[in-house]
């Protein structure tokens, strides 16, 4: 019996995809881009002015009291625009005056504000509401729109002792006394292929890095990765709109090609760099296909912490050097028959003695103490369940603040965990203290005083909402509550959690929507929907957004909406990603068959009408389902698909996969481009021209092979856009067109 949605329930819907994309947001509005001032006294975020005579709703600063909640305003709209507005940049206000308000950074004292504009830096005095240029936008004119990209700033960032202010400009590394004076180089020869102290495309995509340069603690030494992009492949990204078909190239390395190559620097801050003088390079090995994924200083400023991966990403190695003279030794090694994964949990002690370290090893992520001579003094956490992230470290009460799977693979709660004291394997600590209740997803960010912490919690059918607590977990205030009352017009089915046994026995954490009046005594059709790739969780107890909302209003129209976490998902652990290694999309596919094969044992269920969907890896899980499982999936939507593994990066695809070279069979069978002939059901896939990520030439290979096979598939094509295709109006169109794909061809 096959389904046909109603057109009652239809018209009983009031959700739209043009509603789910359109301002204001159904997810409602929370403080973002929050800061904390340094003392932990205050956390500040951007928002409307609305004090008194004040009418054209610039932005301000506003400060929320830790000690209280209570809000004030902080630098008011005037002061953001006549006083940090430079005269340069007047010509740039749009409407009523009003201006895009530059990025701040506070001072380690907490008495001054730097703000960052595209190309000026301004330091703003709290008690006096003043403020001084320390860099100034170049002359305008052809020299000015020539160099646009060489004059911009990045990365600014203050000194530990508030002295300096560093910044990114023209691929090198500067610096400028707060006390005024020119800007100071510190670092030259940088170009787009020699990038000092700058992020290329893959160090950040694919480990997570967010800067390429760290001060030293005294503040007198800066350490600075650079990279040489010169054997990475350029990557052509065609302006398709263009009349006279312009083009920007990134560097791009594909799998089984060179990465860039990376070393680590130091250079004074106090005598600068002058021209033809070398920093002090960091001796990281002879490997040049080594990644330096994470660089830090040790409390004494003398040494600088790297972590190295070989080019696999199955041994990782914590050196140790000398910021002087760049010799190393090495602390510690971690090796995984696997991969390793990245994380940032490196944390050293103010007493000079220690420092905190996370691991695997035991196929959870748990945190670990060890002593400068790389002996572990005690495992700190334990258990079948990992450690997410570490928030800070109050060494004088002796606590670790961290975020965990503890109460739930599909939950995130805060904890608190001791300090171990003692020495050897013999030390250990007491359970954790979980700070967080309530079920669903708790992100929190914690002061610099380690004295309260604001928590975001949302769970999958409330919007986030943001409470101030204290660091014992008592509230003491509630800073968005969030309620957004549309949705209550709305008919949102239940949400329900619960687990399928997998391919091999393994339960595995799944979601269903059923359509609102559900009546089990009928056939509904299903979709699934996954991501199915590591470093991802869909099956979470968190706010989902317009996802959640285009299930709900698919769900209106009377389908089952089918989510699960295959192996090689995260969340559960380091084990149960590992089936993935070498051979993607085999352990994936056979977990989602299972999952499926679940829902045809319920009688609700049409099992001739299965569809599914996803954007990215789950792009291109859906073609690999389409392709490899067509008698299965009668329909199914890929957004941004990978289709030819040799085609994306080398960082995240080696990891798991390791090269074309050394795994070719592993890449034949992991790319849906060779199992074209296939496709039994409707495929329609979407894909951006400009997408720097899932290249727009995976889509297209495999169109190609599609014609050698003849077969058909449908396509959407976005110009220019990224891989998220995440503008209003494209995602509106693309989200319709799913809609009525979906009713055409499972509908009926």
């Amino acid at each position: 019996m096959s389904f046909v949605p109603s057109p009652l329930l239809a018209q009983q819907s009031d959700l739209t995809v043009e509603r789910i994309y359109t301002a204001p947001s159904l997810s409602g509005q929370i403080l973002r881009d929050t800061v904390w001032s340094p003392d932990g006294k205050w956390l500040t975020y951007l928002g409307s002015d609305t004090t008194a005579g004040n009418d054209d709703g610039g932005p301000a600063i506003w400060a929320v009291d830790a000690a209280t909640g209570k809000r004030q305003v902080l630098i008011d709209a005037a002061h953001l625009r006549t006083v940090l507005l430079p005269a340069a940049s007047r010509g740039q206000q749009t409407g009523l005056g009003r201006i895009t308000p530059p990025q701040y950074t506070w001072a380690p004292n907490a008495r001054a504000i730097l703000f960052i504009s595209a190309k000026e830096l301004f330091w703003y005095e709290l008690a006096s509401k003043t403020s001084k240029q320390l860099v100034a936008a170049p002359p305008g004119g052809a020299r000015a729109a020539a160099h646009e990209d060489d004059d911009a700033i990045d990365d600014a960032k203050i000194s530990p002792d508030g002295h300096w202010v560093s910044f990114l400009r023209g691929h090198d590394l500067w610096a400028v006394s707060v006390a005024g004076g020119p800007p100071r180089q510190l670092t030259t020869g940088g170009t787009e292929e020699l990038r000092n102290a700058e992020l290329d495309w893959v160090y950040p995509e694919e480990l997570d890095l967010h800067t390429a340069y760290w001060w030293s603690p005294d503040s007198s030494k800066i350490a600075f990765l650079q990279l040489d992009e010169r054997s990475v492949e350029k990557y052509p990204l065609p302006d398709l709109l263009s009349v006279r078909g312009s083009e920007i190239e990134e560097r791009y390395p594909v799998a089984g090609s060179p990465n860039p190559v990376a070393r680590v620097g130091v250079v004074s801050v106090a005598s600068g760099q002058t021209r033809g003088s070398e920093p002090i390079w960091m001796d990281t090995g002879k490997d040049s296909s080594a990644l330096l994924a994470r660089v830090d200083w040790l409390a004494d400023s003398k040494r600088v912490a790297i972590e190295r991966f070989n080019r696999p990403q199955n041994h990782l190695d914590l050196l140790f050097a000398a910021a002087d003279t760049g010799k190393a030794q090495t602390l510690l090694s971690e090796q995984d028959k696997y991969w390793i994964n990245v994380s940032d949990d490196l944390h050293f002690l103010d007493d000079g003695q220690r420092f905190l370290w996370s691991s695997e090893r035991s196929g959870f992520r748990h945190l670990y103490l060890y002593d400068l001579n790389g002996q572990q003094v005690a495992q700190l956490t334990h258990g079948d369940w990992q450690v997410d992230s570490v928030a800070g470290i109050d060494e004088k009460k002796g606590q670790i603040y961290f975020t965990a799977t503890k109460q739930s693979a599909i939950e995130r709660h805060f904890y608190r965990v001791a300090i171990a004291t003692g020495s050897g394997e013999a030390a250990a600590s007491k359970d954790p203290v979980q700070l967080t209740h309530g079920h669903g997803t708790h992100e929190a960010d914690l002061s610099p005083d380690y004295t309260h912490f604001v928590d975001t919690y949302s769970n999958v059918a409330q919007p986030p909402e943001q409470t101030l607590f204290h660091a014992d977990g008592s509230t003491v205030a509630t800073l968005e509550q969030n309620k957004v009352a549309e949705l209550a017009s709305y008919r949102l089915a239940p949400a329900e959690f619960f687990t399928v046994p997998g391919a091999d026995g393994t339960a595995l954490d799944a979601e269903i929507i059923k359509p609102p009046n559900f009546d089990a005594s009928r056939k509904y059709p299903v979709i699934v929907h996954l991501y199915g790739g590591p470093g991802a969780q869909e099956v979470r107890d968190a706010w989902e957004g317009s996802t959640y909302l285009w299930h709900e209003l698919m769900a209106e129209k009377g389908f089952v909406i089918f989510v699960l976490d295959n192996r090689g998902t995260t969340g559960r652990g380091h084990a149960f990603e590992t089936p993935v290694y070498h051979h993607f999309g085999q352990a994936e596919l056979a977990d989602q068959l299972a999952g499926v094969a679940w829902l045809k044992r319920q009688s609700y269920v049409d099992p001739a009408h299965i569809g599914i969907w996803g954007w990215s890896y789950g792009g291109y899980m859906t073609c690999v389902a389409m392709l490899r499982a067509g008698d299965v999936f009668k329909a199914g939507f890929a957004g941004a698909p990978v289709t030819d593994w040799r085609q994306y990066d080398t960082i995240y695809t080696e990891r798991y996969m390791g090269t074309p070279q050394e795994n070719p069979e592993g890449y034949r069978d992991a790319s849906p481009v060779n199992f074209a002939s296939g496709l039994q059901g409707k495929l329609l896939i979407v894909h951006a021209t400009g997408d720097d990520n899932v290249h727009f030439a995976n889509t297209v290979e495999l169109a190609e092979k599609f014609v050698d096979a003849e077969k058909y598939a449908e396509y959407q094509i976005y110009a220019g856009r990224g891989h998220g295709i995440s503008d209003a109006a494209a995602r509106i169109h693309i989200f319709n067109r799913v809609t009525q794909f979906f009713v055409e061809n499972l509908g009926k």
